[in-house]
């Protein structure tokens, strides 16, 4: 069997080649560096185009006649192809060469980020957010395995700490940086932004990646049962998260066959990937305490990062008539202070218990959300800044220490698994969080709104007189018919209830998402100290 020599402590390691995600010989610090800034580079250009297009899908689905139910095909159709390919990227980089692999796909996001804007219609617009979240999925996990197999361990948490800015700050900044292109320049841009980061990732990937003959051989061997069955049930599965509200859920005959399709497909996978003797990923990766009890607070951290990003610019557009620009802005002091402490994060690492930051990060996190449960009408961006510069103070904390203490001691073969399960799992989260957060959005504001319009009664002196007064300012304001102007007043105040329901449902949604951050903390809790912080490359 072919062999591959990797560099370890200054020793030699004999590995299978075909075990072995990342092919490095002897590499240079230098080239090492360059290898790891460009995939992370990438990585944080993959998670920003989720954000940035949601911040202007109104303007997008203006410019290409979509209507507003059908638009949120083009953030689904990115995010389902995105969540697909990430498990697949380790076997598919071992048949390529991660050289290849990563430099093709590089190249193939580049260019369909500019076709995509150059879309006519809606479904031109659909099958090219598909193919780029294809080709953008690869560099979020690829990423991550270059930092675990090629870094020692030493330097590893600084590593993570950079895959940390395409975690959590790019999330953060997204709305900002698309919210200020599309006011001042045109939707297009948020496309065309992604051609200078990306000609310095390509030109870093393609001087510090080591040239490596394909395996296409392993293409006859790949574990195609449970790659089909992976892709049908996560692609059905992320459709149902994404289009299950607008489709009232179980009461839509599409939404109760894809999630039988989901969970038979989903089954199946499992069953495969447990009895298959090469399985696509290593799920016994998930009973190893460290990784399993990191995964759970991964997970629970998705569902906060990107519910919370989800939430807060629906309120402010609600609640608040901000546009793109103003929400950016607002949201931008979630991004700004990681952007100053995530370097910071591996020095703490080495002072403190990694264990002791996490939990630190996740009640840091879980307070800027409890910090919003008391909303009111008054409740905008002077009163959203301290909320948000806690926020940004606990995801900094909270992502290169459960990444690093969560991969401690996986081995160089299980890498590729290891960070296509991280990932993929903290994806999953994002969708599931927003999906039940939409539900749960609506839900409360009906709730609220029955409570609030029950206490309203024409038989209350109170309302009689709110009406009356209201009447007589519509009156004096150019209504000259009574009825007319009696009926407006009548409006006003169920819009006024309307608009109190829905705040009272935010502050219940920035709650929820406080405990499943507390539920993430308790998680933390389970993990053991490890004997070093990460592992991988000198295993």
């Amino acid at each position: 069997m072919a062999t591959l020599q990797i560099a370890a402590n200054g020793n030699s390691l004999t590995r299978p080649a075909a075990a072995a995600p990342v092919a490095p010989a002897v590499m240079s610090p230098l080239r090492m560096w360059a290898a790891v800034v460009g995939s992370t580079l990438g990585a944080f250009m993959a998670v920003l185009n989720i954000q940035i297009v949601n911040a202007s899908l109104a303007d997008i689905q203006g410019a290409i006649g979509a209507g507003t139910d059908d638009g949120g095909w083009i953030s689904t159709s990115y995010l389902i192809a995105e969540i697909v390919v990430i498990p697949l990227s380790a076997w598919l980089a071992r048949v390529f060469s991660v050289r290849n692999y990563l430099l093709v796909n590089a190249i193939l996001f580049l260019i369909f980020s500019v076709a995509c804007a150059f879309a006519a219609n809606l479904q031109q617009m659909i099958i090219l957010r598909a193919i780029q979240g294809f080709s953008g999925g690869v560099l979020i996990p690829m990423a991550f395995t270059i930092i675990i197999t090629l870094l020692p361990k030493a330097k590893q948490p600084i590593g993570l700490a950079l895959f940390a800015l395409s975690a959590t700050f790019a999330p953060a900044i997204g709305p900002t940086i698309g919210g200020y292109l599309t006011e001042n320049w045109g939707w297009e841009h948020i496309f065309y932004v992604n051609l200078v980061p990306g000609a310095l990732m390509v030109g870093l990937l393609w001087v510090s990646l080591d040239r490596a003959p394909m395996n296409l051989k392993l293409l006859a061997k790949g574990d195609w049962p449970g790659i089909v069955t992976m892709a049908i049930g996560l692609a059905a599965l992320q459709t149902v998260l994404e289009e299950g509200n607008k489709e009232d859920w179980f009461g839509s005959d599409f939404i109760v066959r894809l999630s039988v399709i989901a969970a038979v497909s989903l089954t199946l996978f499992l069953i495969i990937e447990l009895k298959t003797a090469n399985p696509l990923l290593n799920l016994s990766l998930l009973v190893r305490r460290n990784f399993g009890f990191g995964i759970v607070a991964n997970f629970l951290l998705g569902i906060a990062l990107y519910g919370s990003v989800f939430v807060l610019p629906i309120y402010l557009t609600r609640i608040q008539g901000y546009n793109s620009e103003q929400i950016g802005m607002v949201l931008a002091w979630t991004g700004i202070p990681q952007l100053l402490l995530i370097p910071l994060v591996p020095r703490l690492m080495k002072r403190f218990d990694v264990r002791l930051l996490i939990v630190v990060g996740f009640a840091l996190f879980a307070a800027s959300n409890f910090m919003n449960v008391h909303m009111t009408g008054d409740y905008a961006s002077d009163q959203l800044f301290w909320p948000n510069i806690v926020r940004a103070i606990g995801q900094a904390l909270v992502f290169t220490p459960l990444s690093a203490i969560a991969t401690a001691g996986i081995e160089q073969e299980n890498a590729g698994s290891a960070s296509a399960l991280f990932n993929m799992m903290r994806n999953l989260g994002g969708a599931v969080g927003i999906a039940s957060l939409q539900t749960f959005l609506s839900k409360r504001e009906q709730f609220h709104s029955n409570i609030l319009t029950n206490s309203v009664s024409v038989f209350e002196e109170a309302t009689r007189d709110r009406i009356a007064r209201l009447t007589g300012y519509f009156m004096s304001h150019g209504v000259s018919d009574q009825a007319l102007a009696s009926h407006k007043a009548v409006v006003a105040i169920a819009l006024k209830i309307r608009k109190q329901a829905n705040i009272m449902a935010f502050s219940d949604t920035f709650f929820l998402l406080g405990v499943a951050l507390v539920v993430a903390l308790l998680a933390t809790l389970l993990l053991r100290k490890p004997g070093q912080l990460s592992g991988g490359g000198a295993h």
